[in-house]
C-alpha cells in the first residue's frame, strides 16, 4: 500500500511542485459559459398567439425560444380567425389563390420543439412552412377541418393587421 501511494505522489509531483499544483496548472480553465452544453436549435415559424407581444408568447420563452427575425410566410397561404380561447389564428396551406401571411422565426432547442408539440391542442399542428426566401422551416399550421365557420382574414396580411382592425361595420 506505501508503494501505491508513494508512486501517485511522485507521479503528482511536477519539479518540485505539490500534487494540487500540478493539477491546478495541467487543469484547463473552464468558465462557466464553455460548461453548458447547447442543444442544437431548430427554427419555428409562428403566425399568431405565439407572435412575439401575443399571450401564448411565454410559452415559447420558457421553453428556451429567442426570437431571430420577422418574414412572411411564400405566397399559397390562407389566414382564418378560430373561435378558440385565447383567439387565434389557423394557418393553412392551400397553394394557388392563398397569400403571404406575416410571420415571426423564433429559435429554440429541439426538446423544447418536441415538449411544445406534445402539449399542441387540436386543431393546432406542426408542419412545414415555407417562407418568403423558400426556406421551409416548422410553423404552426390549422387542421382544415377546423375552418368550418372561422372568419377568412388573410386579406389582412397577418393576425396583428386583423386585431388592430376596425370591428366597426
Amino acid at each position: 500500500m506505501r508503494r501505491a501511494a508513494s508512486a501517485v505522489a511522485s507521479a503528482n509531483t511536477d519539479a518540485g511542485r505539490s500534487g494540487s499544483e500540478r493539477w491546478t496548472r495541467m487543469t484547463p480553465s473552464i468558465s462557466p459559459k464553455s460548461r453548458s452544453v447547447r442543444s442544437p436549435e431548430v427554427e419555428l415559424a409562428v403566425v399568431g398567439a405565439h407572435l412575439s407581444d401575443q399571450p401564448l408568447n411565454p410559452q415559447l420563452l420558457s421553453l428556451g425560444a429567442h426570437f431571430d427575425r420577422t418574414t412572411t410566410t411564400a405566397p399559397g397561404y390562407r389566414l382564418h380567425a378560430l373561435s378558440t380561447t385565447p383567439p387565434k389564428p389557423g394557418l393553412v396551406h392551400i397553394g394557388e389563390g392563398g397569400a403571404a401571411i406575416e410571420a415571426e422565426v423564433w429559435r429554440l432547442p429541439a426538446e423544447g420543439l418536441g415538449r411544445l408539440l406534445a402539449a399542441l391542442p387540436r386543431p393546432m399542428a406542426l408542419g412545414g412552412v415555407e417562407l418568403a426566401d423558400g426556406t421551409r422551416v416548422p410553423g404552426f399550421l390549422c387542421e382544415p377541418g377546423a375552418l368550418s365557420g372561422a372568419e377568412d382574414i388573410t386579406a389582412y396580411g397577418g393576425w396583428r393587421a386583423y386585431l388592430r382592425r376596425d370591428p366597426r361595420p
